[in-house]
């Protein structure tokens, strides 16, 4: 046998563990997802049937309907998409310039700082929130969420471009410079379309994690203001929990953001990464 097949050999063999292993790390979650789906086309009585049955003998699509005849769910669809949006579009207008701010500054107190209050759970600040939006007469409404959103939003965009700016070459800033262009003007113009690739991914991280959110909508919202998450919860009772509905409720509030996370999954793995190959 030559060297070179058996480097080949030695290559597949790598790829084919490397393959089993990521199967086997993900098999768990794939099967739980699956069993989901299987859950939202049975009938109630296949659901609770033992042995439990995997594939259904008859598609139970009023599961699916049922969610949105029973429920307002265009309403809290609706109302996921305001807060969602909204908070997105907010923090990136706070974070890029201050990604980049603290990227050319050098500051590595104020990233560390950013870092802190990425890793703090949110729930830190829901209480002493809830009493200034209690205090403000907003509760109830819209405005709260979106506001105790940005907590969750803002540091990972920051996170993300502090990453980007740290890696997009300064002899081109430098150049502006020269010519006569202001640090505004250097920003918008020559390091924000470079960037572009940061912006979208802390754009999808931050869809992500704020559309999956469900402690802050429980406390600050109204009956008219719920988001899907707490729509998905409110369709439990004391008294019977409808295994069919409440799976297929809970897959139309997870089916844009798993198509979402298909899509870009690129992008996504390469704004997780970007800090590790900062520029020096």
């Amino acid at each position: 046998m030559s060297a070179a097949t058996r480097r080949r050999m030695m290559r597949f063999a790598s790829q084919l563990g490397t393959l089993f292993c990521a199967a086997l790390l993900v098999s768990p979650a794939l099967f739980f997802f699956l069993w989901m789906i299987s859950l939202s086309l049975k009938l109630e009585i296949d659901n609770g049937a033992y042995p439990p049955i995997f594939i259904p003998t008859h598609i139970a699509w009023k599961n699916y309907s049922g969610v949105f005849a029973s429920n307002n769910f265009f309403l809290y669809f609706w109302n996921s998409i305001v807060v969602t949006g909204t908070a997105t579009l907010l923090a990136l207008i706070v974070g890029v310039p201050a990604g980049y701010g603290i990227a050319r500054m050098k500051a590595s107190k104020s990233a560390i700082v950013i870092m802190i209050a990425r890793m703090t759970p949110g729930l830190s600040y829901l209480i002493p929130m809830f009493l200034i939006f209690q205090w403000l007469g907003l509760l109830g409404t819209l405005a709260p969420q979106i506001i105790i959103h940005l907590v969750v939003t803002v540091p990972i965009v920051i996170w993300v471009m502090i990453g980007y700016f740290e890696t997009t070459p300064l002899e081109l800033e430098e150049a502006a410079m020269i010519d006569g262009a202001n640090r505004w003007q250097i920003f918008s113009q020559v390091t924000l379309p470079i960037a572009r690739p940061g912006i979208v991914v802390s754009l999808i991280l931050s869809v992500i994690f704020s559309w999956n959110n469900f402690i802050f909508g429980v406390v600050l919202a109204g009956r008219d203001t719920r988001t899907l998450p707490v729509a998905v919860y409110n369709m439990l009772s004391f008294e019977q929990v409808s295994w069919g509905p409440l799976a297929a409720a809970a897959l139309v509030v997870t089916f844009p953001v798993l198509v979402l996370t298909i899509v870009a999954q690129r992008q996504i793995v390469a704004g997780l990464t970007a800090g590790a190959v900062k520029g020096g």
